[in-house]
């Protein structure tokens, strides 16, 4: 019998991992709806600001644990414990988002962000320990596109669960929902155990790299300390009474940001000790991780801004013979007739305002339909078909899934003709794309009157698709330029390095969503992205020839 290309151990790692995605993503295109939904129906009734704080800082802090992770599965724990233990860490905090409590809430997010630090990075870890056989090594890049493919297919699937079960059941069934398939996950890891039980192997910190570890031990210790600084010192000095003073307008905020001082002083310290020969790559990739920030800081949004732009701005009324869910949203006549004005004096896009000019929310009139077509109203007892908002989520996955393999085939040709872009190029271009696609959200909301009328869906997927070849073009090229220019005996601080501008990208899009309501003009919010998107390529593009000739010499070399 032939042998395979691929070992076994691969299939059960790529289910695995398949399951971990599903549920994350599941949870997360629900999470900024739970907590900005009315508590009337079900959800938490925080504001959009309040709700873009939490999502940020949660997914900020689920790319900063990894590397942590890692690093206790390298020295300590190992892959497969560390991988199980964080599955069942993220399918308890999936279940107990369940549970309508803050206490519960709060809990289940430190929980998940745990869980996620020590399964994320080690299931990587052990799939690239199985194509170190010699049998498999030349099948590793095809490997991780099947591992990829695999998350982007569960992330793909599991937001028309998530509808199908959040108006069957509430939300508490789809939360469970993520845990139960964060647990097929651990199950369907335990049934191929067998297969890279023998790849599952403690690296022993070699004499010179002690220091460096400890070194880090006490900069993550210091990290905390600073973390506890921000959250609580900016309101014992400042604070009056029970207002809570902050500096970067929340404690979670303030919190992260120190807690990020003595992390990104340890990442300097390292350029700055390095030899001459090391210092040229470490610079090159510390200059492209400040500019990827600004990427994340905005593609990150699809959780925030562009679910809000879905919920309330976009036309989701379908067909019930094609829709995936039914919202009962009639209402009384009577409460038509005395909206009616308001929705058209309504010009600062959704907000209606009290005497002193603050933004209000209007509990007794249903939001969907305040630009609504007056035709389309519902009469007293009536009702409309419409797409649940979290089945947008499912727009990017899509088009990763079917847009890889015509980018890698494009790159395959112009390589074949000598033409084909550089790392540092692909970054750049992947920026640009990036910055087109918060165009289109601008022309969305000037052919809307801003807000004033329904957006067509076509006006997201449009946005989605574009940003998505943005991401193909930037996010594997940042891995891969970590690969190609870290020094072996730092490539693990160097890909933490690249967590940790995701995770300040991530935590930075929150802090973005955070002033939606600030802007009446919906148009100007999207081109601040935009803005911030051109300034990032502008400097990634004078930057460039140097960047290029860095690359160039470490292919060199």
């Amino acid at each position: 019998m032939a042998e395979s290309k691929y070992p076994k151990g691969l299939f059960f790692l790529v289910f695995t991992e398949f399951w971990e995605r599903f549920g994350y993503y599941l949870m997360i295109g629900i999470f900024f709806l739970y907590m900005t939904t009315d508590t009337t129906k079900g959800g938490m009734g925080w504001d959009n600001g309040t709700g873009s704080d939490i999502f940020g800082t949660f997914i900020a802090l689920a790319y900063l644990t990894p590397f942590m992770g890692g690093l206790l599965a390298d020295l300590k724990l190992g892959y497969r414990f560390s991988i199980t233990l964080g599955g069942i860490l993220m399918g308890i905090g999936y279940c107990m988002l369940a549970i309508p409590e803050k206490w519960a809430f709060y809990s289940a997010l430190a929980v998940m962000v745990v869980g996620n630090g020590f399964f994320k990075p080690n299931i990587s870890t052990l799939l690239g320990n199985l194509f170190n056989d010699p049998r498999y090594r030349t099948q590793k890049d095809t490997g991780y596109n099947i591992f990829y493919m695999g998350i982007n297919i569960g992330a793909f699937i599991c937001n028309f669960v998530a509808a199908i079960m959040r108006n069957k059941i509430g939300w508490n069934g789809a939360f469970i929902t993520a845990g139960i398939g964060m647990f097929l996950g651990v199950i369907t890891f335990w049934i191929g155990m067998k297969h890279y039980k023998h790849v599952d192997v403690r690296k022993e910190p070699k004499p010179e790299d002690k220091p460096l570890l400890m070194q880090f031990v006490k900069v993550l210790l210091s990290g905390i300390a600073f973390a506890v600084i921000g959250w609580q010192v900016p309101t014992a000095l400042w604070g009056e009474g029970d207002k809570i003073y902050t500096i970067m307008g929340s404690r979670s905020t303030d919190a992260f940001f120190m807690f990020c001082i003595p992390v990104i002083y340890f990442y300097s310290s390292i350029y700055f000790k390095a030899n001459k020969e090391e210092r040229k790559p470490l610079g090159t990739m510390f200059t492209i991780f400040l500019i990827v920030i600004l990427f994340w800081a905005i593609f990150k949004q699809n959780g925030t801004a562009l679910t809000t732009y879905a919920e309330y701005y976009t036309d989701r009324e379908s067909p019930a013979a094609i829709t995936a869910v039914t919202e009962n949203l009639g209402f009384s006549e009577k409460l038509v007739a005395e909206n009616k004005e308001v929705s058209q004096l309504d010009e600062q896009f959704r907000k209606i305002k009290d005497t002193e000019g603050n933004p209000v929310k209007c509990k007794d009139y249903p939001p969907y339909f305040k630009n609504l077509e007056s035709s389309k109203v519902p009469k007293q007892g009536e009702s409309i078909n419409l797409v649940n908002t979290e089945i947008f989520q499912s727009i990017n996955p899509f088009f990763v899934v079917s847009l890889t393999p015509l980018v890698i085939a494009f790159f395959a040709f112009m390589r074949k003709r000598g033409k084909e872009p550089t790392t540092a190029t692909k970054i750049a271009y992947g920026l640009l794309i990036s910055a087109l696609s918060t165009l289109v959200m601008v022309a969305a909301v000037y052919s809307t009157d801003n807000g004033m009328n329904k957006a067509s869906a076509w006006w997201l997927i449009a946005s989605y698709g574009v940003v998505t070849v943005g991401e193909l073009l930037l996010s594997p090229m940042g891995l891969s330029m970590v690969s190609k220019l870290s020094p072996v005996r730092l490539t693990a601080l160097m890909m933490g390095g690249w967590s940790l501008a995701t995770s300040i990208g991530n935590k930075l899009s929150g802090v973005l969503a955070k002033n939606w309501d600030k802007f009446d003009n919906k148009a100007n919010y999207f081109w601040l992205n935009f803005a911030l998107l051109m300034f990032a390529f502008i400097i990634m593009m004078l930057l460039l020839k140097r960047l290029n000739r860095v690359f160039h010499e470490g292919k060199h070399n």
